[in-house]
């Protein structure tokens, strides 16, 4: 029986990457989109891929998701889905702070009951005080919260049996990245899949790059 795999906000960028890679490795892949109807190149991948409707700020699209799952055993969930510039305070917070510590909770039981047992949510290295105070502007806050409400999570995760940590994606050439970015989306996906693959109970809780190397927080 092949592994399942959730990537919440995958049809672009590194989730699109991440779903395609996955896919082509043989796992039974489960993606999110907001768009399910056109989804563009994640309706293109071949293999065991089943889209899900998700807005990750809609309570009803959450719901829909754990009707959809119906108690099935998730290995790796991954969650990538966030929004970055020209775009409201209040809406980035709820993407990127809110919805990836509801999202994750609500498919606990999921994860728990795969063999696996594997949560990895996307933060940046933008999100890291390094000891400072004040305002890291709208974005950074963002994965700062998130890095925070990821850490009075974690032991309670532990708990469970499930390993999770916060990963850097790297400078990736996105839409969001920029065409200048260093790290091609390939490359970002595909290290993120070896950091999974690899991941120890002793790593659980931690804030780790994209490349293998962990972070100061």
């Amino acid at each position: 029986m092949s592994s399942t795999c959730l990537i919440v906000g995958a049809s672009r960028g590194i989730g699109l990457e991440l779903a395609t890679q996955y896919a082509v490795d043989g796992w039974a892949v489960h993606a999110t989109t907001r768009t399910v109807d056109q989804p563009g190149p994640l309706g293109e991948i071949s293999g065991d891929v089943t889209l899900h409707q998700m807005d990750v700020r809609s309570n009803a699209d959450l719901e829909a998701l754990l009707v959809s799952l119906d108690g099935m055993p998730i290995d790796v969930l991954i969650h990538g889905a966030g929004v970055y510039r020209n775009t409201p305070r209040e809406v980035i917070m709820a993407v990127n702070t809110e919805a990836p510590i509801r999202v994750a909770e609500a498919l606990l039981e999921h994860v728990a009951a795969s063999d696996q047992r594997k949560i990895g949510l996307i933060t940046s290295q933008l999100g890291a005080r390094r000891g400072r105070t004040g305002s890291l502007g709208d974005y950074g806050d963002s994965k700062a919260a998130l890095n925070d409400a990821f850490r009075l999570r974690a032991p309670g995760w532990a708990e469970r049996g499930i390993r999770a940590i916060v990963i850097h994606p790297g400078w990736v050439s996105t839409d969001m990245g920029g065409s200048s970015a260093p790290v091609s989306v390939s490359e970002s996906a595909a290290g993120i899949r070896r950091l999974m693959a690899g991941l120890t109970t002793q790593m659980h809780g931690g804030f780790w790059t994209w490349d293998g190397r962990e972070h100061e927080w």
